[in-house]
């Protein structure tokens, strides 16, 4: 329209979106292709609603209704008087979000972690089928022991087998693995560049195997509970398989439902 300002001109349609799509699912949207592309990275500030509205030729409202749902999904975090940021496992309160053990009195977790096996290999065809990889693509195969306190022992509570597609994950070796300090995730940030985002979880119980049944230091046939996720990154990219063996005398899974 003649005279109209570009601050006030209809948004012009956005690159690469349905039609039908709303606004701010198409904001969202590039919003997480900015995220993927690594504009900004974990823990890093995002521009303010005002400067993203400017860029994406749309109202405040419009961005701060896609950075609202964007912050429900965990992937981004407000601070109150502060901005908005990329979520991150390094913070305290969301380094284990994807951990849902808990001891039985209450304590918050107090996981000590026992390197297995670290090792590159032709990923097996389930991992291939569930990772989405490339036949006779290569994989990292993590295994480890989680050990939690109990009557003043170390003792193992959980026994995981990881498994990340190798092309992501070029130089992760158990040397790494060992020197690292803080939680799992946030070494795939910080190292690798890959976020996980959100997880999906199969429980099932289980009876203890011989050889798990050592490692985890219960009997044969000792009732266990079996947590297989899949965690994905931007573009619902699945990136880790994770199967975990839940030894659960003096620990419980815990979800919070809403």
């Amino acid at each position: 329209m003649q005279g109209m300002s570009a601050a006030t001109a209809p948004a012009a349609p956005l690159p690469e979106t349905p039609a039908f799509s709303p606004l701010y699912q198409q904001i969202k949207a590039l919003l997480l292709k900015s995220l993927q592309g690594g504009e900004w990275l974990p823990g890093q500030a995002i521009p303010s609603e005002v400067e993203l509205a400017a860029r994406f030729r749309v109202s405040q409202g419009t961005v701060r209704k896609a950075i609202d749902e964007l912050a429900t999904e965990n992937v981004l975090v407000r601070r109150q008087g502060k901005g908005t940021f990329v979520a991150t496992h390094a913070e305290q309160a969301t380094q284990f979000r994807f951990l849902r053990l808990v001891a039985d009195d209450g304590s918050p977790p107090a996981l000590q972690r026992r390197l297995l096996e670290c090792r590159r290999m032709r990923a097996p065809g389930e991992v291939t089928r569930l990772l989405a990889l490339a036949a006779g693509e290569a994989a990292v195969q993590v295994r480890r022991l989680l050990l939690a306190p109990l009557d003043g022992v170390l003792r193992p509570v959980v026994l995981d087998d990881l498994w990340l597609p190798g092309t992501l994950f070029k130089g992760l070796s158990a040397e790494r693995l060992q020197a690292w300090r803080g939680p799992m995730y946030r070494l795939f940030e910080a190292e690798f560049a890959v976020h996980m985002i959100r997880a999906e979880e199969k429980l099932r119980a289980v009876a203890a195997q011989a050889d798990d049944a050592a490692l985890l230091d219960v009997p044969v046939g000792a009732p266990l509970l079996s947590v297989e996720r899949l965690a994905y990154t931007y573009g619902d990219r699945p990136v880790e398989l994770r199967r975990g063996l839940y030894h659960t005398a003096a620990h419980h899974y815990r979800n919070e439902l809403s």
